[in-house]
């Protein structure tokens, strides 16, 4: 995979996580007065997830569900830059539906990952699925205050972030493996 991949990746993980880390020191200005940044932020993620896919897709089995996962975070992010008041109150539904999604995805990828031989594949897993119910929690609560919602949300997305940065640890593990069988190959082939 390309150096430059690999750093889309990485920058896609570290938005997350500075996405989730202002959702939690400012929920209530997250709500009403960040959704252009928040989809300025969610956009560049789906683009950047959408790069990697196409890059990838060689690869990784299952490009589908990344593909399914940018595609939404870039429908997300154009929703969120046409921000008004009613998308800042659907603030907390739509990051929880988005949380659910990226949480499922990432248990499917977890799978992919442990096919090619990544022992920490179950760490993806498990993000995966607490993302997931987090974002379920969104639903399942949608009375509850909105600072409270997004205060969970925005964990839901840290650790979204925190699986962006262990598939790419990932990522250069299967490299380095399929560069040893290369030149083991490569050696057999000499001889």
């Amino acid at each position: 995979m390309k150096k430059s991949t690999k750093i889309w990746l990485a920058i896609a993980g570290v938005a997350l996580i500075a996405l989730g880390v202002v959702c939690l020191c400012k929920p209530v200005e997250t709500l009403f007065a960040s959704a252009w940044l928040l989809g300025c932020i969610i956009l560049m993620s789906g683009l950047f997830t959408l790069i990697f896919t196409f890059r990838t897709q060689m690869f990784l089995p299952n490009s589908g569900t990344r593909m399914l996962s940018s595609l939404l975070q870039i429908f997300l992010g154009i929703f969120f830059l046409a921000s008004t008041p009613a998308v800042a109150a659907s603030l907390p539904f739509v990051f929880a539906f988005w949380v659910m999604v990226e949480g499922i995805t990432l248990i499917i990828e977890a799978f992919d990952f442990r096919k090619v031989g990544f022992s920490y594949w179950w760490c993806i897993c498990l993000l995966g699925l607490v993302a997931a119910v987090l974002g379920i929690l969104g639903f399942v609560y949608p009375k509850a205050a909105g600072t409270t919602l997004t205060v969970l949300i925005g964990i839901g997305i840290i650790l979204n972030g925190l699986a962006y940065l262990v598939a790419l640890a990932g990522i250069h593990k299967f490299e380095n493996r399929l560069n040893e069988f290369k030149d083991r190959i490569q050696d057999a082939i000499a001889e």
